[in-house]
């Protein structure tokens, strides 16, 4: 049997909301979801009111004609709105820790209450995995799963959403593993290449939107960095590392500096957060060189579907002496792609909201 304790003094419905509020609060990415179109991680819950097990996502790209001026006629010039969908299918997730009489009455903490913990614990994490594959998929397949040739083909369909290495001769586009390997030692990140990443996203055909703050009248992109690329970014003398300066003496001062916390750095309208989960490739550079992927993200980046939130389940087994609480709920996460071949969703398709950069990493 695999549930968890009923714990005491909590019902299943104030437990549940609970839970769902803490663990959802909990991840790295929360204060990246949003409802709205202009949402990196844009969630819908339309199943959590009808049946079904797919979510639909609306795609609309910017209008880039120039329409009319004077007296010149309008009809017949008209602009055919350029819109995609993207549909993201929800699966069952369950999880649950069994305990028994005997054990509650041997510990010295309460085993119930540590259920319900562990449980969220693994929730978050999940959550938190689930959104990192999400934005390193290749065309809806988790990175380290998807074949040598599913790769090619969404290095080739994107390759104006794409950076590798330094050097700009090193995409070609035809095969993902041989671009890769050309990345030097010494092509790591820096704060320039990330503005190098945020003129792809700007130029791409269609470009990825940055988010509007309208509190802040500004658009910002956001960049996930992983542990050795961050390290990179920020790790040159202060006297010259532009980025260090830039948040050193243009921020707040003091130990709410993000220098001291770790917090999201701040450069070139990007605001860029280190996850340390974002592992290396498994494919490398020149001399065997680490290669760790950086995301920059747009508006609609990823779509998170949610058909049944967070409940929990109860079980008691072997005469009420085994006693169990789990937790079920149904959701589905993808990044948002769109086709580019007219009037077809599907068809070629590229990443809606993300630009993706490949740097060298060596490991400490």
């Amino acid at each position: 049997m695999a549930q968890t304790y009923a714990v005491a003094g909590l019902t299943p419905q104030i437990w549940d909301d609970q839970f769902f509020t803490d663990y959802v609060r909990s991840s790295r990415f929360k204060r990246y979801f949003g409802t709205d179109e202009a949402s990196i991680f844009q969630l819908k819950d339309d199943l959590t009111k009808k049946n079904g097990d797919s979510v639909t996502f609306a795609l609309v790209n910017e209008l880039t004609g120039n329409g009319v001026t004077g007296n010149n006629t309008l009809k017949g010039n008209e602009e055919r709105l350029n819109s995609r969908s993207h549909k993201v299918t929800v699966n069952v997730l369950r999880h649950a820790v069994a305990v028994d009489d005997w054990d509650v009455q041997k510990s010295v903490i309460d085993l119930r209450n540590a259920c319900r913990v562990q449980l969220r614990e693994w929730a978050m994490k999940k959550l938190r995995d689930d959104c990192l594959s999400a934005l390193g998929q290749i065309d809806g397949v988790n990175y380290f799963s998807a074949t040598a040739g599913q790769r090619n083909t969404w290095w080739g369909n994107n390759g104006d959403r794409v950076l590798c290495g330094t050097v700009s001769a090193n995409y070609v586009g035809t095969a993902f593993a041989t671009d890769i390997a050309k990345i030097g030692t010494g092509e790591q990140l820096t704060p320039n290449l990330l503005s190098a990443l945020k003129r792809k996203a700007q130029s791409g055909s269609p470009k990825v939107k940055p988010v509007y703050v309208r509190e802040m009248d500004q658009e910002w992109y956001v960049a996930f960095v992983g542990p050795m690329a961050w390290r990179d970014l920020t790790e040159d003398s202060p006297t010259s590392n532009v980025l260090t300066l830039a948040n050193r003496d243009a921020r707040v001062r003091g130990v709410d500096n993000p220098l001291f916390t770790g917090d999201s750095l701040v450069w070139d309208g990007m605001i860029i957060r280190e996850i340390p989960e974002i592992a290396a490739l498994d494919v490398s550079g020149s001399a065997g060189a680490r290669i760790e992927p950086v995301y920059l993200c747009g508006a609609q980046a990823v779509g998170l579907a949610w058909a049944q939130r967070t409940k929990s389940t109860t079980d008691t087994d072997d005469y009420e002496f085994l006693h169990g609480v789990g937790v079920q709920e149904m959701r589905g996460i993808e990044k948002l792609r769109f086709g580019t071949v007219a009037g077809q969703d599907t068809t070629t398709p590229k990443d809606h909201g993300i630009a993706t950069a490949f740097f060298a990493a060596a490991a400490d």
